[in-house]
């Protein structure tokens, strides 16, 4: 159940009058009767678990690389001094 509005229906209308619609749209969505969305639907919780998924395995090989990388770095600074 959603909770009562601290705002009065008479200040909500002068406000959404004066309001860009992206600004409050909750209020101006209420006032065209059309209903504000209340949660994400199971498709979008669903894209977000696997996006959070694929971000941390992203971020896991992200540091993987760099560790290579600085191998790669440390290798190559070894043997630029054992050519001279």
């Amino acid at each position: 159940m959603a909770r009562p509005s601290k705002h009065s229906a008479e200040f909500r209308s002068d406000v959404i009058a004066y309001v860009d619609p992206e600004t409050l749209r909750t209020w101006v969505r209420d006032a065209d009767g059309r209903p504000a969305t209340v949660g994400a639907s199971q498709d979008t919780e669903a894209e977000l678990a696997r996006l959070r998924a694929e971000n941390a395995r992203l971020a896991k090989a992200e540091k993987e690389w760099q560790l290579e990388r600085e191998m790669l770095r440390r290798a190559a600074v070894y043997f630029a001094r054992e050519m001279k």
